[in-house]
């Protein structure tokens, strides 16, 4: 089954990815699974503070995630598989498409105006040809209709 893997934040491109990646995987058959990143824990020299950040940004992730999954079920009847890791960005989902032979392809938005993203930017880099499935770009410009069109 092809997977299309996607990580979701905050971000509108996020969405946009999410919605493109969906709607693929009912075209195609396939299924999305969502990557939701925590950034690495900065060092606090209380361990009951620094417990208590750790925890609130899970239940960030966990919420974003199950909100993600919520819509992409409602709009496309798709259940995806969602994975909530803790790390640096890059060194988690190289990671996670490592440990995933499944994954068909990397879906990212890419940010509407100025910078692409860190991911985006990242893996569109030198270190493209070293990935083990190819890599989508959504435009965070485009609209849900031109996202249904071209999908």
């Amino acid at each position: 089954m092809r997977t299309y893997l996607v990580v979701v934040d905050e971000s509108p491109e996020a969405e946009t990815a999410l919605r493109f990646a969906a709607r693929r995987a009912a075209k195609t058959g396939g299924a999305v699974r969502i990557l939701a990143l925590i950034p690495p824990a900065e060092f606090v020299q209380w361990g009951g503070v620094q417990a208590t950040m750790e925890d609130e940004a899970l239940q960030r992730a966990e919420a974003l995630v199950t909100s993600a999954a919520g819509t992409l079920s409602n709009e496309s009847g798709i259940r995806p598989s969602i994975t909530v890791r803790q790390g640096e960005a890059v060194a988690v989902v190289r990671k996670t498409l490592e440990e995933m032979d499944d994954v068909a392809a990397l879906v990212l938005g890419a940010a509407a105006i100025g910078n692409p993203g860190k991911l985006v930017a990242h893996f569109t880099g030198a270190d493209t040809g070293k990935l083990p499935c190819p890599i989508m770009i959504i435009p965070g410009g485009l609209d849900a209709e031109a996202i249904d069109r071209l999908s």
